[in-house]
């Protein structure tokens, strides 16, 4: 009798085994309304797009930066958004859009993205959009230029179908992104505060993935003060702020700490001006990323107490750490989110990878204030921030399709 309950017992589990196996193989059905709209959308979406990347608009020209955001407000108005406009820092003459739309449900829901891009006035002229293998290459194409077009046209879908089922769905577009300015900080923050969830347009990843964190950017600055002297007749009156800045780069450079995934890299050195004088005064700033927020105050601490090791005596090291924008922790709200993404790309027979990343971006402001955030929902690419620099032109339907589900997905949690 035990032999055969056993059995039995065994028989049960080796069920129950085949068919969670099996269910989790089985692909739900698309969403056929959105995936056409999706596909239709294709070729439109690349114009706009291929519209938006001719435009020149590096961080803090203003008059590119302008003509993009009059373009997507003028898209996002004949949706029915009502568009509000923040000034930027000065003396950057650029301007934030908010865009809102009102729905009939409970969820409140923000899209970012940017308007900036990295590159130079004349870029667009140099490099213009063009498409080349199944890619579509111009200055910003990927990043962010695709995350504007994505955000516009995944709403266009959801608007075509009438869908409104959440309470607000704001759409932010930074115009500072890539220079974190204080205007964009305080803004991203209080409406972020505003909304149950973030989806963040940046690129998605040249795998085909999300990104579940980020870690938090912070610039260190050393600066020494010596003494200057002829450096021919009397070198041994200077103190040479030089050398000092020299020692303090090394030894500062080692306060990383690889399995807390901290990097601290020294990318600028400023020191003297002529070469028969001992220079009297140096400067060097360090690039310092952290995955937790605590590592930013061990790193400083750090700074100051191996900075009182000097090399040349009777010099003068100060250090600062200026904490610029804070990690994004992978949550428990986020592996949910990640989740329902997977499942969102499965519909159409995708695979959605999840990856971490040392750059920082707004989404991280928004993860700060305690909203669950995850993001990538941009068109894929890659070679960020290069003069190759591209968007894989087979990418944008399925995106948009992820972007659009995800918000109904999203309202249909809250709705109720």
């Amino acid at each position: 009798m035990t032999v055969m309950l056993r059995r039995a017992t065994c028989s049960l589990s080796l069920a129950i085994a085949f068919a969670f196996s099996t269910a989790s193989t089985v692909q739900a059905e698309p969403n056929h309304p959105v995936q056409s709209h999706a596909e239709q959308y294709k070729e439109e979406a690349l114009k706009l797009l291929e519209q938006l990347v001719n435009i020149d608009s590096g961080s803090g020209y203003a008059p590119g930066l302008i003509q993009v955001g009059q373009i997507a407000a003028d898209q996002l108005k004949q949706l029915g958004a009502t568009i509000e406009t923040v000034p930027n820092s000065p003396p950057d003459k650029s301007h934030h859009i908010v865009a809102t739309l009102k729905g009939t449900g409970k969820a409140k829901i923000l899209l970012m993205a940017h308007m900036d891009t990295v590159f130079k006035e004349g870029s667009a002229k140099e490099r213009p959009f063009h498409i080349k293998d199944g890619r579509a290459y111009g200055p910003g194409v990927m990043d962010d230029k695709g995350g504007i077009v994505a955000g516009i046209y995944a709403l266009k879908i959801l608007k075509d179908l009438n869908f409104k089922d959440y309470a607000q769905i704001t759409f932010l577009l930074d115009a500072s992104e890539e220079t974190g300015s204080d205007a964009a900080t305080q803004l991203i923050q209080r409406v972020a505060r505003e909304h149950d969830v973030t989806l963040n347009l940046e690129p998605g990843r040249p795998a085909d993935g999300l990104v579940a964190w980020r870690k938090g950017s912070a610039t260190a600055t050393v600066d020494v003060t010596g003494k200057a002297a002829h450096a021919g007749v009397a070198p041994e009156l200077g103190r040479n702020a030089a050398m000092e800045i020299s020692h303090q780069v090394l030894q500062l450079g080692k306060l990383g700490d690889v399995e807390k995934k901290t990097t601290v890299n020294f990318t600028v050195i400023d020191a003297g001006d002529r070469t028969n004088v001992i220079p009297d005064s140096a400067t060097a700033k360090a690039d310092v990323r952290v995955a937790v927020p605590e590592e930013f105050d061990r790193v400083e601490q750090d700074m100051a107490r191996v900075s009182a090791n000097k090399l040349i005596q009777e010099t003068d090291v100060k250090t600062h750490l200026h904490r610029g924008l804070p990690p994004m922790p992978q949550t428990a709200e986020t592996d949910r989110l990640v989740s329902m993404a997977q499942n969102i790309y499965g519909e159409i027979g995708r695979k959605l990878t999840i990856e971490g990343s040392g750059g920082a971006a707004d989404a991280s402001l928004a993860a700060g204030v305690g909203v669950p955030t995850l993001d990538g929902f941009g068109i894929v690419g890659g070679n960020i921030h290069t003069p190759e620099e591209y968007a894989e032109v087979e990418s944008v339907a399925p995106r948009l399709y992820l972007l659009a589900r995800m918000i109904m997905e999203l309202a249909q949690r809250d709705k109720g």
